[in-house]
């Protein structure tokens, strides 16, 4: 029995031993190689070559020039030039616009019409010169479908220069002289031009004058008309001469005539006002011409002036004045004329204007 127990113990032993060595070898049995990895590539598909889009034609405006200068021009004359441009481009071109500033007209010939590539155009620019000397520069805008250059910017200059030479140069009238002390006028050609006179017109038909629109001379007199009870109504303007020289049409003189009375102030003008709140200013009045005057009666025309006292001192008069604005007008300012009537003369008036204060309350 103990024989047996033993062979049993023996054979366990035996298995047990030689499991672990067979489990020991597998471990140390290096790993079967894997087969290599072959990559696979898609197969790219063909890219169709790309087709080229159609080229946008475009038009191209291009000027010969953008600056005419016309040099020495004539008061009052007329004086044309033309811009040449080409459609330098391969589309068509067309011009919107073209856009002239005050005493230039501008046009372009072919008013709506679209120009071919390689086709020429003009636009047209007529100037009046002033009647008056001085240099001028103007510019004219040209508006087309180029997108590169849709406005164009053309530039004409010029200067006026006399030439048909007046005296006096300006005319000094006074009202309590005969034909308001009105000088002849000479009228002289400066280049040798002999011109006739076609028009003479003033600003106030209190001057007029005689003339033979059929004789043409290097030099003219005039002997100028003036009625004074006209003329009392305007103290300054001008006369225009209208002539037939080929470079100066138009001759201006201008005039003043000393008026036979000086309000001080000529106007009143009040700030910050509150209303019902009384101001008191003060307006002289005199003759320019020293000549003794009475003043017959004063007015206000909305009653918002008030006369608190008239005294005349010398040739003058002096008046003190109470304004009171008018109580809660519902507007911000408020007006009034304070008249004085000469007697045998004319109605003189002083403009009132006043504006209430922004922290008035009621307002």
């Amino acid at each position: 029995m103990k024989r047996y127990w033993l062979i049993l113990t023996v054979f366990v032993v035996g298995c047990i031993l030689l499991f672990q060595v067979g489990c020991q070898k597998q471990v140390d049995q290096p790993p079967e190689p894997k087969p290599p990895v072959v990559s696979v590539q898609p197969v790219p598909e063909p890219v169709p070559e790309p087709v080229p889009e159609p080229t946008e034609k475009r038009p191209r405006i291009t000027f010969e020039k953008v600056v005419h200068d016309f040099g020495e021009v004539g008061p009052g004359t007329k004086n044309v030039c033309k811009f040449k441009f080409t459609n330098t481009g391969d589309g068509l071109l067309k011009i919107k616009k073209v856009q002239a500033c005050c005493g230039v007209r501008a046009s372009e010939d072919k008013k709506g019409k679209a120009y071919m590539p390689g086709e020429s155009g003009t636009v047209t620019i007529r100037h009046n010169a002033s009647k008056l000397p001085g240099s001028i520069k103007k510019q004219i805008s040209v508006y087309s479908n180029d997108k590169a250059r849709n406005i164009v910017k053309l530039t004409i200059q010029a200067k006026t220069v006399v030439k048909v030479a007046h005296e006096p140069k300006e005319l000094k009238l006074l009202l309590n002289q005969d034909n308001a002390g009105c000088p002849e006028i000479k009228l002289t050609s400066l280049d040798d031009q002999p011109f006739a006179i076609k028009k003479f017109k003033a600003t106030t038909r209190g001057i007029t004058a005689d003339y033979d629109s059929s004789i043409k001379a290097k030099s003219h007199i005039i002997q100028p008309k003036v009625d004074i009870n006209k003329l009392r109504k305007r103290s300054r303007g001008h006369i225009e001469i209208t002539l037939t020289h080929p470079k100066c049409r138009t001759v201006i003189i201008s005039f003043e005539v000393l008026p036979e009375f000086k309000i001080d102030p000529p106007s009143i003008v009040l700030f910050n006002t509150e209303p019902k709140k009384p101001i008191k200013k003060v307006v002289w009045l005199l003759n320019n011409y020293g000549e003794d005057f009475e003043v017959e009666s004063v007015s206000s025309k909305n009653g918002i002036i008030k006369v608190l006292s008239q005294e005349k001192v010398g040739n003058r008069y002096k008046f003190e004045l109470e304004i009171t604005p008018p109580a809660d007008t519902g507007k911000k300012r408020f007006t009034d004329v304070f008249y004085m009537n000469i007697k045998g003369g004319e109605r003189l008036g002083v403009y009132c204007s006043g504006f209430y204060s922004k922290n008035t309350e009621g307002r």
